[in-house]
């Protein structure tokens, strides 16, 4: 009976996984493997990893139930294969293609020398599915989105679920490292149960508001899903069966439209994917080349004050220290703290977004890269440069009671709401009347917002052409 190497990178499940489905119709010898590969681990992602080895120990577990067990090695992943292959005895190695350029590179000269087969399992449709007539790919969101929606689904047209058939292993396998341990994230259990019971609490009622409430930063309006369909604890079949199940029984209009918008913000993320399939150029600069010569000011007084919620305006600095706590947050919140670092504070875009990668427990570099790049304008189907989110403003709309502020605020807590955004604009009796010292309790603003549009036009005013054609683009 021959073995094969089921190489888990993105795909921490049993349920639904195409790549060890694929194993389990190739043999019942089945060496599930997780390789630490030191340049991913050389990141600094604290809440990332603490969610990913959780997440691991987890699948050990459910393997265990399966008399199987899960082998951890740390190394180069070409060098560990080559070895272990030998030391097993495996014909095969399957596992689940990822599209980011390190990996599309790696498995390239894996695949060289070793047997590796790569299965679709990341998004529904691979990239280059989703693409125009011509085989260009899609660079705007929305006909991306509606030739998505008109592709035969192929979990709901099949009719499948990959159940987990794992075997007890009867060969020898090589000693197995300890998962590190790290302190667990409270706002997120790593394991493929607490996914799929987020995913069943959300279609049951709140997907059915989703459209009215996703933008509150002050009411609990999304899935909260994010991070496991970044480490593949639920498989992006799952989110959108449950995504068109739920439109399909709406009970009303309004209701079916909710819905709708969930579906659209999953495959948003399928087309940031595509994206960096397709243009992977965009980890290093913009996708608009005539946006790559922006005169930044790149000030350090001001990173460090956005990167530590000291702004002076409270909707940024919750965000950011919402961020830092939890390793998580609202999506309003990355756009308006997005913008508020690249259009107020004119610090480039790729420092917030190593910032996000470094703290986020849902980072993503597709997602991660296109959600910066779209709120600085210098993306694809990005929002126009010229748009500046006001934060008061964006503060009033989206928290309008302050609670999001109060919560992660507490300084500010006890100042009434028509000031809880604009604590500036309170006279000096009234904040001490409150316990506040402008300057001492909480910031003064680090930029006058009013000011700030005339300055950031200039700065993008790179004198480039508009219009950039470049081959499918």
């Amino acid at each position: 009976m021959k073995t094969v190497i089921w190489w888990i990178r993105r795909d921490i499940r049993l349920q639904d996984n195409p790549a060890l489905q694929e194993a389990v119709s190739q043999s019942t010898n089945i060496l599930p493997l997780y390789i630490f590969d030191p340049k991913l681990l050389a990141h600094k992602a604290e809440q990332r990893q603490s969610f990913l080895f959780e997440a691991l120990r987890n699948l050990d577990a459910e393997l265990k139930k399966y008399g199987s067990r899960l082998t951890l090695i740390t190394g180069n992943p070409r060098e560990v294969l080559k070895s272990l292959i030998v030391t097993v005895g495996a014909e095969a190695i399957f596992a689940e293609a990822d599209y980011s350029p390190y990996a599309r590179h790696r498995d390239q000269k894996i695949a060289l020398e070793l047997p590796l087969w790569l299965v679709h399992g990341l998004t529904v449709f691979p990239p280059g599915v989703v693409v125009k007539n011509s085989g260009c790919p899609y660079t705007i969101y929305t006909p991306f989105n509606r030739a998505w929606k008109g592709l035969p689904h192929p979990s709901l047209s099949q009719n499948h679920k990959h159940a987990a058939r794992i075997s007890p292993l009867p060969v020898t396998t090589p000693e197995s490292e300890a998962i590190p341990v790290k302190k667990t994230n409270a706002a997120f259990s790593a394991s493929g149960e607490e996914a799929h019971r987020r995913l069943a609490a959300f279609v049951a009622s709140p997907i059915y508001q989703y459209e009215d409430l996703r933008n509150r930063l002050d009411v609990a309006g999304t899935s909260l899903l994010s991070p496991y369909l970044r480490f593949g604890l639920i498989s992006s079949h799952d989110t959108v069966d449950a995504a068109q199940m739920a439109i399909e029984k709406a009970p009303d209009k309004d209701s079916r439209k909710n819905a709708e918008a969930w579906l659209n913000e999953l495959i948003w993320r399928e087309f940031y994917i595509s994206i960096l399939h397709h243009f992977p150029e965009v980890l290093d600069g913009s996708f608009r080349r005539d946006l790559r010569g922006i005169r930044w000011r790149n000030e350090p007084a001001d990173f460090r004050a956005w990167r530590d919620g000291l702004t002076g305006y409270p909707v940024v600095d919750a965000g950011m220290r919402q961020l830092k706590e939890t390793g998580w947050m609202h999506n309003r919140a990355r756009m308006i703290t997005a913008s508020f670092l690249v259009k107020d504070l004119l610090v480039t875009w790729q420092e917030g977004e190593a910032w996000f990668m470094e703290n986020l427990v849902d980072g993503d570099p597709a997602s991660n890269n296109g959600g910066w790049q779209w709120t600085s304008g210098v993306g694809t189907d990005a929002v126009p440069y010229f748009r500046i989110f006001n934060p008061v403003l964006q503060g009033e709309k989206y928290d309008p009671t302050g609670d999001f502020v109060r919560k992660w605020l507490p300084e500010l807590k006890n100042l009434p709401t028509e000031y809880i955004h604009k604590p500036w604009m309170m006279d000096e009796a009234g904040l001490k009347s409150y316990g506040i010292k402008l300057g001492e309790h909480y910031p003064r603003p680090v930029v006058d917002h009013s000011i700030v549009k005339q300055r950031t036009m200039a700065a993008y005013n790179t004198g480039e052409p508009r219009i950039v054609i470049d081959g499918c683009r």
